[in-house]
């Protein structure tokens, strides 16, 4: 039996700066939209993660 993380959290990509995040996962702070999306995008290349929006205005970048 496989036991082990198959999923990795790899960044957050916020523009709320009120949103408190575990401090194990690297947040990166944006100011509008569509920075919010540049940054996730290219942060998802880079770390060859998916990124997942959670519909409150941040984005997970995820290693599956």
């Amino acid at each position: 039996m496989d036991v082990g993380f198959k999923e990795t959290i790899l960044a957050v990509v916020t523009t709320r700066k009120d949103t408190v995040i575990g401090d194990n996962v690297p947040v990166f702070y944006v100011k509008d939209e569509a920075e919010r999306e540049k940054i996730a995008l290219l942060l998802s290349k880079i770390t060859l993660g998916m990124v997942h929006d959670l519909e409150n205005g941040a984005y997970v970048i995820v290693r599956h």
